[in-house]
Order: C-alpha cells, then sequence, then structure tokens
C-alpha cells in the first residue's frame, strides 16, 4: 500500500513539475498550526502536534511541533498536497488520532510563504489522503486532479445534511473515499453516519468529543450518560476525567487521585 502511494505522488508531481508549476512556488511553508478549541484547552490544556506531510519521493514525513509553536516544512511543488497536524496530549496519554486534525491544502491555503492551517482543511486533508490509500494507478482518480475548491463549496450551500455541514467528523470518509474510488464522487454519501447510544456509568456533567465542531453533551446526576457512537473509537473528556470507547468496550480514566474504571 505505501509502494502504490508514493507511486501516486511522484507520478502527478512529476508531471506538475514539467507543466511549470515549480515556478510558481516555493517548496518551504511555514506552516502556521491553528487555535485550539477551548473547550479541549480548558480541561487538557494546550496540545502537542504531529505534523505529517508527503516529500518530493511521496514518503510521508513527519515532526513534533510544542506547545505554542509553529513549524515548516519543505512540500514538493504539486499541484494539490495535503499537510495534517494532529493534537494530542502525551501527558494525558492521548495519541495521535484520539483527536481529529486541522490541516490545509497546498496551494489553496499558502500565502506568502506561509501555510494557514485550519480546522475545517482538516477535513481536506483526512480525505485527500483516504482516497489516495484507496485508490489503484488510474491517473484519472489521484487525489490531485479533484476540484477541491468546488468540494470545499459544499459545506457553504446548503444541498448537503445540515448535521454533515455543522460537523464533516460526522461523515465516514473511508467508506466515501472507497466508494469514490470505485466509482465517482456522489455529493449524496456526505451524510452522518448511522449512531448508537452506549449507557455509561460515568459521571454527570458536561462532556466534549473529539471533534472540534461538535456540540458538547450534558448530563445531570440522575440520568445514566448515553454517549453517542458510530464506526471506530471515540474519545469523550470532561473536568472528571477521560472516556475512551469502540462501541462495545469502554475505559474511564479519572484524573489523579481519582478511580478509574472499566466496562465489564
Amino acid at each position: 500500500m505505501k509502494t502504490l502511494l508514493i507511486k501516486l505522488l511522484v507520478g502527478f508531481a512529476l508531471v506538475l513539475q514539467f507543466t511549470g508549476c515549480a515556478d510558481h512556488f516555493s517548496s518551504v511553508f511555514i506552516l502556521e498550526i491553528p487555535k485550539t478549541p477551548e473547550n479541549w484547552v480548558s480541561i487538557l490544556g494546550q496540545p502537542h502536534w504531529k505534523v505529517e506531510w508527503f516529500d518530493k519521493n511521496g514518503e510521508i514525513q513527519s515532526k513534533v511541533v510544542f506547545p505554542g509553536h509553529n513549524t515548516e516544512a519543505e512540500l514538493p511543488v504539486t499541484w494539490v498536497n495535503p499537510v495534517t497536524a494532529w493534537p494530542f496530549w502525551p501527558e494525558h496519554s492521548l495519541i495521535p488520532g484520539n483527536f481529529k486534525p486541522a490541516g490545509a491544502l497546498f496551494p489553496f491555503d499558502c500565502s506568502d510563504g506561509r501555510m494557514i492551517l485550519s480546522w475545517e482543511a482538516g477535513v481536506d486533508a483526512f480525505f485527500y489522503k483516504e482516497l489516495a490509500f484507496a485508490n489503484s494507478l488510474n491517473e484519472k482518480k489521484i487525489p490531485s486532479n479533484y476540484d477541491w475548491l468546488r468540494f470545499r463549496e459544499l459545506f457553504k450551500t446548503n444541498v448537503l445534511d445540515s448535521a454533515a455541514v455543522k460537523d464533516p467528523w460526522l461523515i465516514d470518509w473511508h467508506y466515501v473515499a472507497g466508494k469514490t474510488i470505485e466509482s465517482n464522487f456522489d455529493r449524496r454519501r456526505l451524510i452522518p453516519q448511522a449512531v448508537t447510544h452506549l449507557n455509561i456509568p460515568a459521571p454527570s456533567g458536561t462532556w466534549y468529543d473529539s471533534s472540534p465542531f461538535s456540540d458538547p453533551l450534558y448530563f445531570p446526576q440522575e440520568e445514566t450518560p448515553a454517549f453517542p457512537l458510530n464506526t471506530g473509537s471515540s474519545v469523550w473528556v470532561s473536568s472528571e476525567g477521560i472516556l475512551r470507547t469502540n462501541g462495545k468496550t469502554w475505559v474511564f480514566t479519572m484524573w489523579k487521585n481519582k478511580e478509574s474504571t472499566t466496562s465489564p
């Protein structure tokens, strides 16, 4: 799979270089990390970041950025190239991938040698990578050939499900990418995943999940919390601790000097 991705990326990088794109942009960019949602910061503090991008050979490069800092990266001169920045909190054992990423797309999010990362473009960059991993050697369907500006416009109109527009992470991007490669892109697939609820004897109060776009949940003391779950794993945080679940089992870790519990 990694070899396939490298071939795809190197292939369209060479094509674009021959068409003269290298004359317009520098390959070294300062990456501006976006502001972290206050709901996360109030509980977890400022995050570290794992930043990922593709180099000129199609290899995934990464670096860790410490809280409060920006960084720079040397990017190949391709028409569209994704950068993702995964927030993580090592002091709380929250690793890259537990929370949704910010991101950017070259060249749309570049200006004066800077690449401006945002939470909205994190969805674009993630979907780009899902398309690349789902792809075959079909040059017509490599991610750089997609109309990314039009894709972004979809989330600024009323043609999509309102819940998906509000929080695009409700969409199963792995599924959408696979279907897009199998046939064609269809905006009708951009709908929230089916949700189930799991009753968990976690503390009452306000809980925040791993999407920067989602609303907090509030559970009163007299109510057993019912957490909404879709495919994959989920992470929730509150002033009481961290809840991790894969839809079947769960682990609740309280903050220091408090007890932790797990599902039976």
